[in-house]
């Protein structure tokens, strides 16, 4: 059995924890209102350029040829896994289950002898896959000296990505992000970036009426510019996604590390107490007893 004082000192260290944690809890949930506020409010603009993308792929007919982001090499060979997750540990399963996403996809490719390679934007991603997948990995990017998250930091990655595609050096590239929900939830997605995946145009893309647009200069030369801008918008959501879910995940770990350090110290101050109880019971039973025999 441990002494009292090694109790002492557990205790003391658990409520030391205790501290740190309930701090990171707070510091994590004045983060998260930022990071959520920049998620939440790019959303709609990524949301308008899939729009705007979807009219101007339907405006260009079945005749005629779009560009190469749009309709991809014609082969289904070498997959690039771009995987985002967080530079810092400590936020519970965000960072593992972006990971496990990212392993599943590239097992399932290498079963069916496709070429992987993978594009780890975070260390923490790179930590897990880095086991399985070390001769796949490329590449990581490191982003630990970003303050907050901007489109400058996106957009170098958006450029990288068109550079290699140009070069040939991959087929179809798929994005991996975690989708910010509420505190609690957050959604691993895989989202494909090359060849673009443009949903159908809807009426209401178009203010409700059916109404054709012009366009000056065609479709494909708007396209061609507004193509690459969408990869660098597309992983720029991403890491503002990213960023909020992080924080979510991270207020919701250290608010259960706190509570679970609470109830460590009750237990611990119980058992304490019983034991100091116990020891000065048989002090003053031997006292006694010495007592009598006199």
């Amino acid at each position: 059995m441990a002494s009292l004082k090694d109790m002492r000192n557990r205790i003391a260290s658990v409520k030391a924890t205790q501290k740190i944690t309930k701090a990171m809890q707070m510091v994590a949930a004045a983060k998260l209102r930022r990071a959520q506020s920049a998620a939440e409010a790019a959303r709609p603009y990524a949301a308008r350029m899939e729009a705007v993308l979807a009219n101007l792929t339907a405006g260009l007919g079945a005749m005629t040829q779009g560009p190469k982001l749009l309709t991809g090499t014609g082969k289904d060979d070498v997959h690039l896994l771009v995987v985002c997750t967080a530079e810092r540990g400590l936020c519970g399963a965000f960072n593992s289950s972006i990971a496990r996403l990212a392993r599943d996809k590239a097992n399932s490719l290498m079963a069916q002898g496709k070429v992987v390679k993978i594009l780890c934007v975070g260390k923490k991603g790179y930590d897990v896959l880095r086991r399985q997948f070390e001769k796949q990995i490329i590449d990581v990017i490191d982003l630990r000296a970003a303050r907050q998250i901007g489109y400058q930091h996106a957009d170098p990655i958006g450029k990288r990505l068109l550079a290699m595609y140009d070069k040939g050096e991959f087929d179809v590239c798929t994005l991996f992000f975690s989708r910010f929900k509420s505190v609690i939830a957050q959604i691993p997605t895989a989202q494909q970036l090359i060849p673009a995946e443009i949903p159908a145009a809807k009426a209401s893309d178009n203010g409700g009426t059916n109404t054709p647009y012009e366009y000056e200069p065609d479709e494909a030369g708007i396209l061609n510019v507004l193509l690459p801008r969408n990869i660098s918008v597309q992983v720029f959501r991403a890491l503002l996604e990213n960023a909020a879910s992080e924080q979510g995940a991270r207020m919701s770990a250290m608010d259960n590390a706190t509570r679970n350090a609470g109830e460590m110290i009750r237990k611990q101050t119980t058992l304490y107490n019983r034991t100091r109880q116990a020891m000065i019971t048989k002090e003053l039973i031997e006292i006694i007893s010495g007592a009598e025999a006199l």
